[in-house]
């Protein structure tokens, strides 16, 4: 094979590896997603769980409001393109998260400020490349290895995912921090129909140097791509979602 060639495949496989992750994504997405959801924090001396409601919007919106245990109540996450705010009823204090809170705990979990509120894109923010195939929960997946852009601001420093060839279901993703060393693997399972998709309904993440750590995240519901405001998406808002 020629070295044009070889360059020529090499970008139709890139091509495709972003193709795929799209499709992983647009699926999870919709156009817009209204859910509930349950998490569950697991440390080696105790558990505590919480209940939520979040809203979403393509990959410029996303808004999360707490609303149990009592103590947490009416906290309230919004992402507004690249923005990030949180609400705060205690403290009646609307705070902007800075860039560098981005890689901090979300709320106690394992799961980070990036991680809840999606305020980096998997398909704009990272190159992707098929390094393989596999297969997770008898179905075969595609792994895939997204290196971020250059100059992107995002946590990680790479992330490998398997997303199933049949469905596009994304069932596993390691995050790797910047000496290559992994930090969290998240694995989504308990595969059923919701909001007339197929989706994984659990999403488990595994902190690699915690043992005995882990945090749960259940959906029992998700609703598609009904119409919502972009003004719904509004730091206003954020004291009252409706």
């Amino acid at each position: 094979m020629t070295l044009i060639a070889f360059l020529a495949m090499k970008g139709v496989l890139a091509q495709e590896a972003k193709e795929i992750v799209r499709m992983a994504d647009a699926h999870m997405r919709g156009k817009t997603m209204k859910g509930q959801m349950t998490i569950k924090i697991v440390r080696p001396d105790y558990t505590r769980e919480m209940s939520m409601n979040t809203w979403m919007k393509g990959t410029q919106y996303a808004l999360i409001l707490v609303t149990a245990p009592a103590k947490d109540k009416g906290t309230t996450f919004l992402k507004r393109v690249r923005e990030v705010w949180d609400w705060l009823p205690t403290l009646e204090r609307t705070i902007k998260l800075p860039p560098s809170m981005m890689s901090q705990s979300w709320m106690g979990t394992d799961f980070t400020n990036d991680d809840l509120v999606k305020e980096t894109s998997i398909v704009d923010d990272y190159d992707q490349t098929i390094i393989g195939e596999e297969k997770i929960a008898d179905r075969m997946c595609w792994k895939i290895q997204m290196i971020p852009k250059p100059g992107a601001a995002v946590v990680w420093s790479k992330v490998i995912g398997w997303i199933d060839k049949k469905d596009y279901l994304e069932l596993k993703s390691e995050m790797y921090d910047e000496d290559g060393k992994l930090v969290n693997t998240l694995n989504q399972y308990d595969i059923k129909m919701m909001g007339g998709r197929l989706l994984p309904t659990t999403m488990e993440m595994i902190p690699s140097d915690k043992p005995g750590h882990k945090t749960i995240i259940s959906y029992q519901s998700e609703i598609f791509d009904q119409p919502i405001s972009d003004d719904f998406f509004s730091t206003q808002n954020m004291k009252n979602p409706k």
